[in-house]
């Protein structure tokens, strides 16, 4: 079995939504803001390919939405999902299996792609993931998620017929990875645990966005439950210290992965590397 690191470009987002009550003195000596408070966030999806099968775990923005919609999130750099695919040797037919950890729209974007008036799956051989609570919270989305869960992102997905769920309360249908369920960003959020060369390579989707987000209060104005995430992090840190994860940023502009250790004031960083490094 072998890791890819699929970089699909990257965005910017208000730093005081990104880092919710912290204060801005504080988020800034990891991921400073530029003139217009924004930060600098990568889309860093992954693959697994394994055999004959080809996992990929989120997809980013994408490349469908109007030049409206994406101007209000300064999307640049040269990476996209096509051509990190291509560097390494595959081709969107390629995928069997499109893991969604969950519906916003910079992790989901990709799934669809638009051929004139149609909106069509990407990834045409293969079935995309999801669970059925999370699929009921984003077609069914509350006012303060509603911006994040884009109709034609998702619906198109289920009119495919490629649509399959994760049984809840059952093992995970991946023999490469166990699944950690986390709702305080979003509802039923997954987060692939990837065993990997002895080690445990955990995606860590929003539960974790970047580096600069393990201190536990470091929690984002855009979780829907934030003491919730507390409650979440804190378990998730707690074991990953314990274990020497290795916490797979899909967000952070500059570190890809990392481990962490337990301090006199918590779970705390402790090294940074590549994926290409373990």
């Amino acid at each position: 079995m072998k890791l890819h690191v699929i970089n699909t470009g990257f965005f910017k987002l208000d730093g005081g939504a990104m880092f919710g009550v912290v204060p801005k003195k504080l988020w800034t000596r990891t991921n400073p803001a530029d003139e217009n408070n924004l930060i600098d966030l990568a889309m860093r999806c992954l693959l697994i390919e394994d055999g004959n099968q080809l996992i990929l775990i989120d997809n980013g923005i994408g490349d469908k939405q109007d030049e409206k919609f994406l101007s209000h999130y300064y999307l640049f750099g040269e990476d996209s999902l096509n051509t990190s695919l291509k560097q390494k040797g595959f081709a969107t037919a390629d995928i069997t299996d499109m893991f969604l950890s969950h519906l916003h729209f910079d992790h989901c974007g990709g799934s669809i792609r638009r051929v004139g008036e149609k909106l069509i799956p990407t990834f045409e051989n293969a079935s995309y993931w999801s669970n059925k609570d999370h699929w009921t919270w984003a077609t069914q989305p509350n006012a303060r998620e509603k911006a994040s869960f884009l109709t034609e992102n998702i619906l198109p997905l289920q009119e495919s017929g490629q649509l399959k769920f994760v049984e809840d309360g059952k093992k995970s249908p991946f023999r490469q990875f166990e699944i950690f369920y986390a709702s305080g960003h979003t509802d039923k959020m997954m987060i692939p645990k990837i065993s990997y060369k002895n080690r445990t390579v955990c995606f860590m989707a929003d539960l974790l966005p970047t580096s600069g987000h393990i201190p536990l209060p470091y929690v984002m104005g855009y979780d829907t439950r934030p003491l919730l995430t507390l409650e979440e992090k804190e378990l998730f840190l707690d074991e990953a210290a314990a274990n020497s994860y290795v916490l797979f940023f899909e967000h952070d502009p500059v570190h890809e992965c990392c481990t962490v250790k337990k301090t006199e004031k918590g779970v705390r960083l402790d090294q940074t590397f590549k994926l290409e490094d373990l």
